[in-house]
């Protein structure tokens, strides 16, 4: 029967004697298709490419309990290793890693406090298909059908921001800006990092595309309002500069640009602070610049205005200066 198609319907607990423990532990069962009792699919064509990728990276890959290095470690927690893997090898039963327990690693396997092996790796999202290893965790609700030591259940936590946003996010209320963008990252992202366990998908690492995009547009609302009201105060004070005196009205784009650099505004009101008065009022509003008020003379007037030989104005100021 296609591998693909099969449900576990029992978990081998690891095979090791009586106050010893593994050196070599399963990491992922025989592919291509591999099947978790919570019914995602993967598939792992070739186990010796996932071996030559662990070598060449030159990285030895922690075991943890239930998936610390995930869960606890993304929140700047101690995650410490119970053991690392140091070697791979591909086999006819699947991908098999060589482990150096540590001493607290070798306290919980011969006590049997934990019994399974649940791995991380990273698979495609589009495809499932198996790219590298990223870990493995102990624990006692395992997922895959393994010769060894993949766990069912582990709530992730949230570490705070914007309530709606968090809210449009499925964060809790408490989360902070850098969750807010992991969470908008997730679904972005083409490539996931596969924790496998047995369980319904986590309201708070997935989102609804439309709550997704009503945060982004309340982001996008919120950005703008504080625009509108940085510029309202700019024009504002240069309205007061302008009308005290401080600054004179042709200066105005210069000071606008100033102002509308970080700090400008601040900067600009310290200095129409300190200023003196340069520009004070004029006489303009009061003088008389309409055509249709303008004096005009009268016919005897004009007359005496020629035998004179002098034009209209000329005439019109020697009369105002009688």
């Amino acid at each position: 029967m296609d591998k693909t198609d099969q449900t576990p319907a029992e978990i081998v607990e690891l095979n090791f004697a009586e106050g010893t423990v593994p050196e070599w532990v399963q990491l992922i069962p025989a592919g291509p298709g591999i099947r978790g009792i919570d019914g995602r699919v993967w598939t792992m064509n070739d186990a010796d490419a996932l071996v030559t990728t662990f070598r060449n990276r030159g990285l030895d890959l922690p075991i943890d309990i239930e998936h610390a290095t995930q869960i606890k470690g993304a929140r700047a927690e101690e995650a410490p290793a119970m053991g690392w893997i140091n070697d791979m090898e591909a086999r006819a039963t699947g991908l098999w890693g060589q482990v150096k327990w540590n001493t607290r690693g070798e306290e919980l396997l011969r006590a049997r406090s934990y019994r399974y092996l649940s791995p991380v790796f990273s698979a495609a999202k589009r495809t499932g298909a198996v790219s590298h290893m990223v870990s493995a965790g102990l624990t006692n609700n395992p997922n895959l059908d393994l010769i060894a030591l993949n766990r069912d259940g582990a709530e992730q936590e949230n570490d705070l921001m914007d309530k709606t946003v968090l809210e449009a996010l499925g964060l809790n209320s408490d989360g902070t800006p850098a969750q807010a963008v992991a969470a908008i990252t997730a679904l972005k992202e083409a490539e996931t990092t596969a924790l496998n366990r047995a369980s319904l998908p986590d309201p708070e690492k997935f989102v609804p595309r439309a709550d997704y995009e009503l945060a982004l547009n309340r982001a996008a609302k919120f950005e703008a309002d504080e625009k509108e009201r940085e510029e309202l105060a700019i024009n504002t004070a240069l309205d007061a500069a302008i009308e005290a005196g401080k600054i004179a009205p042709a200066s105005r784009e210069y000071h606008l640009a100033s102002c509308q650099a970080e700090g400008g505004l601040a900067r600009f009101q310290s200095m129409v602070d300190a200023s003196p008065v340069i520009a004070g009022p004029t006489d303009l509003d009061s003088r008389n610049t309409d055509p249709a008020k303008k004096e005009t003379l009268t016919s005897e007037e004009l007359a005496a205005c020629h035998a004179l030989g002098m034009s209209e104005a000329e005439f019109i100021a020697a009369k105002s200066e009688e």
